[in-house]
């Protein structure tokens, strides 16, 4: 009876570590699944006007030093 409680406590702690990183990988994957849908339908329809077919440039922030690092 003790060697089946431990396997039970044992399983029940891997299952305590293991649910998060589960669910963590199933929304990546929606989340993957989903822009790969949107990409699709963007690429399906024509561009409207010229700069709709450039791609948009971010501008890169200059780095800022903290003031703890001064």
């Amino acid at each position: 009876m003790n060697t089946f409680l431990n396997y039970l406590a044992v399983t029940v702690v891997f299952t305590l570590f293991l649910a998060p990183v589960l669910v963590g990988i199933a929304r990546e994957r929606r989340i993957d699944r989903r822009l790969r849908e949107a990409e699709r339908a963007r690429s399906a329809r024509p561009p409207q006007t010229a700069d709709a077919a450039r791609p948009v440039r971010a501008a890169r922030r200059p780095y800022v030093r903290s003031w703890a690092r001064i």
